[in-house]
């Protein structure tokens, strides 16, 4: 059994399909790239994983449970977390708030021991700090632990907002374009710690992203999508490589010009 399964799930707004009977199953341990032209549906999907979106057909199952039965808010608590696009931070909080906001889900004491502070609420609070200090030491975000999130540059924003869904300590990470408005040197950081998310603790990864550089030397598989449908699905270099692909990214004159190539490299 596949950790996440989703089968002929079809989204709909209005007229508009956004998904289309789309099949998809990721194995755990793996790292799995959805990738294709903007408006194709990669993060909607994302948004349905998450219950923001409900399908109008077809089934979404992680580690065989129904995800369809449960509201947003309960999917976290399975072992689910993700980013987003629009990085999504406390402003006002620190770096270290923010990634204790992430450690949530595996909070267990009620509201009368924490009105008291009981012994037993400072002991989960600092099996929290430990936690969130792992994450920090795994990020390089010691430099930034106490400063406010608004006075930090982008990239380290994105670093954080990987590092809150890391907090949580989940079974499956949605990272959602992870790449996206980062320089060269840290998109390289990033693709080290996506393997050592993968490798060293052991967290399935579905990525969404545009760098194809990056999906080539951190996937597993690869699915390419447009206008909601699946094209082609493969390792990296199978799905680069698919006309289909092409076309939906270069446009249908592509897939002649690079056959001709290939003509002439023969």
């Amino acid at each position: 059994m596949s950790l996440l399964e989703l089968q002929g799930v079809t989204l709909k707004f209005g007229g508009l399909t956004a998904v289309n009977n789309l099949t998809l199953k990721v194995e755990e341990g793996e790292v799995f790239a959805l990738v294709g032209p903007n408006g194709a549906g990669k993060s909607t999907v994302f948004n349905l994983i998450s219950r923001f979106y409900t399908p109008v057909s077809g089934t979404i199952r992680f580690d065989g449970k129904d995800l369809l039965k449960l509201a947003s808010h309960e999917v976290p608590s399975l072992g689910i977390a993700r980013t987003f696009q629009n990085i999504e931070l406390f402003h006002q909080a620190t770096v270290l708030q923010n990634l204790l906001v992430g450690r949530h889900r595996h909070r267990q004491a009620s509201l009368i021991p924490q009105l008291l502070h009981l012994p037993s609420v400072r002991s989960e609070e600092r099996a929290h700090r430990v936690a969130v200090e792992e994450v920090i030491d795994f990020l390089d975000l010691q430099p930034y632990r106490d400063k406010l999130i608004a006075g930090l540059p982008y990239g380290v924003r994105k670093v954080v907002e990987l590092g809150r869904a890391l907090a949580s300590q989940p079974r499956l990470l949605l990272v959602d374009e992870p790449a996206s408005g980062l320089s060269v040197e840290e998109t390289q950081n990033m693709r080290w710690w996506l393997d050592d998310i993968r490798r060293q603790m052991g967290i399935t990864v579905l990525m969404v992203e545009h760098d194809m550089g990056l999906v080539g030397k951190v996937s597993d598989r690869v699915m390419a999508l447009a206008d909601g449908a699946q094209l082609a699905l493969g390792t990296p270099a199978e799905v680069q490589s698919h006309p289909k692909v092409i076309e939906a990214y270069l446009g249908t004159g592509a897939i002649s010009k690079t056959a001709n190539a290939a003509g002439e490299r023969v």
